[in-house]
């Protein structure tokens, strides 16, 4: 894979570079470029994070004898009598290639299904722990609300709601991309105390409202609700009382224009 095609595509270059398939200077020149695109580095997480998954949820399995005859009789033509020694190789190649692709197919299949809710939820939950982790936990910083909106803009399709809740104790920090199913999605940063709250909004057009539905996963409990064709899901180590108070205000706070 040449260096010209990849630039073609960005998206060609994470999944190269995640494969190992870059030479040195094309692997550092991604690395560089993960540093300052937010766009590549959402993707870079999302396949990621769909690279573990498909590992965690469709382990590799070797395909029984009974399969591999059944491939190798489909594909290896009859041969004469005098037919190389070597032919029955050439079969087995040939139905391990076959097999290969089964496998692969049983991937594809796994990236591309519609996402359900419980992918949805583990999605924001990864997003929330590798925000943690990074040496902040946004994109754009700022607690200005007309700051961190309009960073958004030619990022996304349509900029998230953002309101000001630091008289309530929660203040903004800023925002991020983060990547739900194929969909770049934008993330709301907050504080409370020592603790913070991510809140993303995930586009669900044609989806009724719903009031907030809590639940606790690995620790961290968290809030979904859905306003306005927006999914939002809140997220954070603080107590359910103060996440339950953090919604609340978020959706009865009018943004000021």
């Amino acid at each position: 894979m040449t260096g010209s095609s990849l630039h073609d595509d960005p998206a060609l270059l994470v999944h190269a570079y995640l494969d190992g398939e870059l030479d040195p200077v094309n692997a550092l020149a991604v690395e560089q470029r993960l540093a300052t695109d937010p766009v590549l580095a959402a993707e870079y997480e999302r396949v990621q994070a769909l690279q573990h998954l498909i590992r965690e949820r469709l382990p590799r399995e070797t395909p029984s004898p009974a399969l591999v005859a059944r491939i190798t009789a489909a594909v290896a033509p009859r041969r004469p009598r005098w037919q190389p020694s070597w032919q029955p190789s050439m079969r087995a190649l040939a139905a391990s290639i076959l097999v290969t692709a089964f496998v692969a197919s049983g991937s594809t299949w796994l990236a591309l299904a519609p996402q359900p809710a419980d992918t949805v939820e583990s999605a924001v939950v990864a997003a929330h722990i590798r925000a943690l982790m990074a040496p902040q936990a946004t994109d754009v910083a700022s607690s200005d609300r007309h700051t961190v909106k309009p960073w958004f803009n030619g990022r996304i399709p349509q900029s998230p709601r953002v309101v000001d809740l630091a008289k309530d104790d929660f203040p903004l920090v800023g925002g991020r991309l983060d990547v739900v199913g194929r969909t770049p999605v934008p993330t709301l940063v907050y504080r409370h105390a020592k603790h913070v709250i991510s809140l993303t909004a995930v586009p669900v057009d044609g989806s009724a409202n719903s009031s907030p539905a809590g639940r606790r996963v690995e620790g961290y409990n968290i809030l979904h609700w859905t306003d306005a064709g927006v999914a939002y899901w809140a997220i954070s180590d603080m107590a359910a009382a103060d996440l339950d108070k953090f919604a609340r205000l978020f959706r009865t706070t009018a943004p000021d224009q």
